[in-house]
């Protein structure tokens, strides 16, 4: 499969609702899709990059020129078995794992059309189909909070995630839980809180939680190790768990006791599916998590969701909980019973609206080998 050439296209798309965390709160997005040409298939991967250096210190401005001048140039010209020889390809840049990750992943896409199979095969999927929850942001009281929760519960969504950071944590948690007893309950603190708040946090065990995603510094996980000794609850680790090697110290060490993988964060598919074979030899369950991504970054966590070790459910929700209209047909939906089903079709099973995209794409380049 030669790589002939990239094309690179930022698309802007307003969100339905604002999505808020410890950050920031998000109206719209800034999101950079990439097409791989490749003896006549064309591949799509789409990076996780924010509008801002917040989550990550990888941003959409510091994307695209990483990408033309160094990681596409990498590639062009190129033949290749697999996409799984970016990582050689790659190897002598550092960091930049979202832009990697599109890249990549474009090539995934690309290398399932050429062979014909289902991209979730190619990745040694096994699921037919996978458990979704939701991950709801800070709202704009506790009130609207509730309406939302119950929204997706009626939806029939498996998992609520809700976003806690000091302020908003505890006295959410309570009026959670007092209506819902039961429901199988998360929260994500997106690095919001330090380990001199180990006592506040213990507050937190009362509320019978699935996990406390990420509750300390976004690149440490021997103060989470520590951290964890003092819970009862779960912790799991998302921005902490940047490849392998790091899903391999946390496990070692007892940061955590479940793992997010985020095929973006990690650097694309290859990686993704080390780390989650080191959670599985570990006997630590994964899910997936969701970067507010189109239909075409969703569509790829579906196929990684097939792994066998993501037995929780993840972030991948319906394209009508972020989109007045996606840039993939069919729709990805999600049935009353909170599961999507995965398709059998060569790639994911998706079709491009490449007119839509058009229409949508405010910065386009393309590089030939």
């Amino acid at each position: 499969m030669k790589i002939e050439a990239i094309t690179l296209r930022e698309v802007q798309m307003p969100l339905v609702h604002f999505f808020e965390t410890s950050f920031g709160r998000t109206y719209s997005r800034r999101i950079l899709l990439v097409t791989a040409h490749c003896d006549g298939v064309e591949g799509w991967g789409e990076s996780v990059v924010g509008e801002d250096p917040y989550y990550s210190s990888e941003w959409i401005e510091s994307a695209w020129p990483t990408m033309t001048k160094y990681l596409v140039p990498a590639l062009l010209g190129q033949r290749i078995v697999s996409a799984r020889e970016c990582l050689g390809l790659f190897a002598k840049i550092r960091s930049h794992r979202m832009s990697k990750a599109a890249l990549e992943n474009a090539l995934w896409d690309a290398e399932a059309l050429a062979k014909r199979q289902p991209l979730w095969k190619l990745l040694g999927g096994t699921r037919r189909e996978i458990p979704c929850g939701v991950s709801i942001g800070i709202q704009d009281s506790v009130e609207q909070l509730l309406e939302k929760i119950g929204t997706e519960l009626a939806a029939g969504y498996r998992r609520i995630k809700v976003k806690v950071k000091p302020g908003w944590d505890v006295n959410v948690l309570e009026r959670i839980r007092a209506r819902w007893a039961d429901i199988t309950l998360s929260c994500d603190a997106n690095s919001a809180y330090t380990l001199d708040q180990v006592e506040h946090l213990r507050e937190f065990d009362q509320f019978n939680l699935l996990m406390i995603e990420q509750p300390l510094w976004n690149d440490d996980i021997y103060y989470h190790a520590r951290l964890q000794k003092e819970l009862r609850t779960a912790i799991c680790l998302d921005e902490s768990i940047v490849g392998a090697r790091s899903a391999a110290f946390a496990a070692e060490s007892g940061a955590c006791r479940i793992m997010n993988i985020k095929v973006g964060r990690v650097g694309g598919f290859t990686e993704a599916i080390k780390v989650h074979d080191v959670a599985q030899a570990q006997k630590i369950p994964v899910w997936c998590g969701g970067m507010l991504e189109t239909g075409i970054g969703r569509a790829h966590n579906i196929a990684l969701s097939t792994l066998a070790n993501f037995s929780l459910p993840g972030d991948v929700s319906a394209s009508k909980r972020y989109w007045k209209e996606d840039i993939i047909e069919p729709e990805v939906e999600v049935s009353p019973q909170g599961m999507i089903a995965v398709s059998d079709k060569v790639g994911t099973g998706y079709r491009i609206k490449t007119d839509l995209i058009e229409k949508l794409t405010v910065r386009k380049e393309t590089l030939r080998a």
